[in-house]
């Protein structure tokens, strides 16, 4: 299931030398990564190795103390979380944030509602023609993409009442509902079955490939990351270890020692150790 669309043109994502201090505590040291369209990139390390704090940065949530984050070659480093998102870069968290009182359907409605043009309240009230024509529109799309991430015939349930997995994978259709240009997954495949984790693959394969968009995604299952990832970057002690494709990593001899451990088999599709 990976994708084989790794096209060479320039970063869509960028950061530049990123340092991230909590006192005396360098979380993250002289980081830099970069991510281009149709690109799946996967961001692997132990406990504490800064991957979180790498995707606050990303994402705006946390400012970095040194380096720079670049989006669509914008400088986006004192740039909001939500400027972010609107500009393209959308992002899960490893605990679920569904909208858990909305049915499935309008959780995607609602990730889609930022671009507004529908008139407001009183357009709502009034059922006024303009705001009609973008819900259909909205609601549309909503049921596109949980066709394309085989949720079809969920989209009437209440989000609360689905298992994780499926809250899974409703959070990855939320975030693309408008089209992303950048993807950062944290943990995707946490809490999910053996089919769910393959379809998973999938999903975010035919995403990357079909529609271009650059994914990061951080993930405890090595086999998952090895899997559906085109390159894979390695942090340890909030360096880079190191970069490469799967087969590279996987034979690194760092890499096994740092995190991977001697449990980590070499050869492609084997199961993996979950750390947590």
């Amino acid at each position: 299931m990976t994708s084989t669309n790794a096209p060479a043109s320039r970063p869509v994502l960028r950061a530049d030398r990123v340092g991230v201090r909590f006192g005396g505590v360098r979380a993250l040291d002289d980081v830099s990564l970069s991510l281009r369209p149709g690109e799946i990139c996967g961001l692997i390390g132990p406990n504490g190795a800064g991957k979180t704090t790498l995707f606050d940065v990303l994402s705006g949530i946390r400012r970095p103390d040194e380096g720079r984050v670049h989006l669509d070659g914008t400088d986006v480093t004192r740039r909001s979380p939500v400027w972010r998102a609107r500009h393209g870069m959308r992002r899960t968290f490893q605990r679920q944030q569904l909208f858990g009182q909305l049915t499935v359907a309008d959780n995607l409605v609602v990730a889609q509602e930022w671009r507004g043009g529908g008139g407001g309240l009183a357009a709502d009230l009034l059922g006024a023609p303009a705001r009609r024509t973008y819900e259909r529109e909205r609601r549309a799309r909503a049921a596109e993409v949980l066709r394309a991430c085989g949720l079809d015939g969920l989209g009437g349930t209440y989000a609360a009442a689905l298992p994780v997995g499926r809250a899974r994978m409703v959070e990855l259709a939320r975030a693309v509902a408008d089209p992303p240009r950048v993807l950062l997954l944290d943990e995707p495949a946490a809490g999910t079955t053996a089919e769910e984790s393959r379809q998973l693959a999938a999903v975010v394969s035919r995403l990357s490939a079909q529609e271009g968009c650059a994914v990061l995604l951080v993930e405890h299952d090595v086999a998952f990351v090895m899997e559906v990832s085109t390159r894979i970057v390695v942090l340890d002690l909030g360096r880079v270890l190191a970069e490469g494709t799967p087969a590279e990593v996987r034979a690194d001899r760092r890499v096994r020692e740092a995190y991977l451990g001697t449990a980590a088999v070499v050869r492609a599709g084997a199961p993996a150790e979950r750390r947590d």
